[in-house]
């Protein structure tokens, strides 16, 4: 494994010997499980790391660690200002370690390193987000007019629990991490499978920016460790970003083992709607990047396009002519900054994605795309299909991949009806020049996140989250703060 440029020769994150176990009162130590495979999504080929996945045993000792972390170690006794000062660092860290990290996240996932690059900032800028919540949480007091002085605290909950899907690993590590770091709750991290070499890099920092034993925490493994962490009993909140189906079996664990808390960010079928007085050069770049970006491997993916009748031949021309010649370029090495456009994860994505065109195919006119990728590596063409039946799987269910639905619409309350039915509701775009009229549709369109002229926008200001089946609680901004917090009320006489 070559070394990416830019990483710098006291880079605490060595690829050549990356982290190749689970992380446990802060030291790496070799999970008792099966053996994890990680293969190059570019080829196919096994990846020269092996890690042993956690057991029930590995489980118990993680919480065992965080639990005695939280209520009797040094970390207990940290003020804010020592947790806001550890985050910083971590934060620093991570920037100083990017093109490490950046480039094993890249490996066992296949998503571009130019990508990954431009990624570390912003996770890093996740961990001093919080960082500078960790002095500034506040309560409330009420007065004594009834006899009683009230007081209302905000305290963490205790030991919680993270876990990510492979799709934008290092970024779900902060937004989980981070808040539950800065209110003073000790994490177990637990990533995909399919992509946890740049959660482990991230682990090898925690050290060095001063955290204590057991406060930060990594175990791998497949969904048998999630199960574990869902269920057990002195864990007090999991918070976990995946499919819905998995999300619904986290939740019912939580509530039948000690009814732990559970922020959920699930999957979902985001609408893109393009009206006739769009900028529609500007929404082609956000429409195409809504299907592409990750290979459409992202839970907000507006993979449901409405183009107002008026101007859909011409702007479905656009999207052919950018999409194709996408697809004349696939198998770009991921590895490479020049490439922009990845390979899906492993080849059982690969198979699952590939299905649903396949039987797309059947009733559906493909607009561009749709032929299979026949060299090594597991690409996949940006495929566009053309009005759909209601009933088809390729317009109801979650493909996670590059694969776009269009149907057109004439009027603003058609467009709604459109973009509302489905079970899903995390993300939605709006492209139109009248602004009273994207405010109307937002107030209508039923998603956690409306794009305005935009698409997939995040930030660590404002929550993310979802309505219906695409998830329970907010990620990210001071909402997600509080899903870390527990309220206490304190009456003086």
């Amino acid at each position: 494994m070559a070394a990416p440029n830019g990483t710098p020769s006291n880079s605490l994150v060595d690829i050549e010997k990356p982290p190749s176990s689970i992380f446990l009162n802060n030291e790496f130590v070799q999970g008792q499980g099966d053996v994890l495979p990680l293969f190059n999504p570019k080829d196919g080929k096994k990846i020269p790391v092996e890690v042993r996945a956690a057991t029930e045993e590995d489980v118990d000792k993680a919480v065992r660690n965080a639990r005695e972390a939280f209520e009797t170690g040094p970390w207990s006794k940290w003020t804010g200002e020592q947790r806001m000062k550890a985050l910083t660092k971590l934060a620093d860290l991570v920037d100083e370690n990017g093109p490490a990290i950046a480039y094993l996240e890249s490996l066992c996932s296949g998503r571009p390193l130019s990508m990954l690059l431009g990624e570390i900032p912003r996770v890093s800028s996740t961990f001093r987000y919080y960082a500078g919540w960790a002095d500034k949480l506040k309560g409330d007091s009420y007065p004594a007019e009834d006899g009683f002085y009230k007081i209302v605290r905000k305290e963490p909950l205790g030991v919680c629990c993270g876990i990510t899907a492979w799709n934008a690993s290092l970024m779900f590590c902060s937004w989980k991490s981070g808040p539950a770091l800065a209110t003073g709750n000790t994490v177990i991290m637990k990533p995909s499978e399919k992509s946890f070499l740049g959660t482990l890099a991230i682990a090898s920092l925690v050290q060095a920016a001063g955290f204590p034993p057991g406060v930060f925490q990594v175990l791998v493994g497949d969904g048998k460790v999630g199960s574990l962490l869902s269920s057990h009993m002195d864990i007090d909140k999991i918070s976990f970003t995946g499919s819905t189906a998995t999300g619904k079996r986290i939740q019912d664990a939580a509530t039948k083992s000690n009814l732990k808390r559970v922020t959920l960010e699930l999957g979902g079928k985001s609408p893109a709607l393009v009206f006739d007085d769009a900028d529609l050069d500007k929404a082609l770049f956000w429409v195409t990047l809504g299907i592409t970006v990750n290979t459409g491997q992202v839970c907000a993916a507006t993979s449901r396009l409405f183009v107002q009748k008026s101007i859909a031949d011409a702007f479905l021309e656009k999207v052919k002519a950018s999409l194709g010649a996408m697809s004349q370029a696939l198998g770009g090495d991921p590895q490479d900054t020049a490439t922009h456009y990845g390979p899906v994860v492993d080849a059982q994505q690969f198979q699952k994605v590939t299905d649903f065109i396949n039987e797309g195919k059947k009733r559906t006119k493909v607009l561009t795309g749709g032929q299979e990728y026949q060299k090594e590596g597991y690409y996949i063409a940006p495929t566009v299909f053309l009005d759909p039946e209601p009933d088809e799987k390729i317009w109801r269910e979650e493909i996670f991949g590059p694969v776009l639905c269009v149907k057109t619409f004439e009027t603003e309350e058609e467009a709604i009806q459109l973009a509302n039915d489905t079970q899903y509701g995390l993300s939605s775009a709006i492209f139109t020049s009248d602004i009273a009229r994207a405010l109307r549709l937002a107030s209508s369109v039923r998603t956690g996140t409306v794009n305005v002229n935009c698409n997939l926008m995040v930030g660590n200001q404002a929550p993310m989250g979802g309505f219906r089946s695409s998830g329970v609680g907010r990620e990210l901004g001071e909402y997600g703060l509080a899903q870390y917090t527990e309220t206490k009320t304190i009456w003086i006489r």
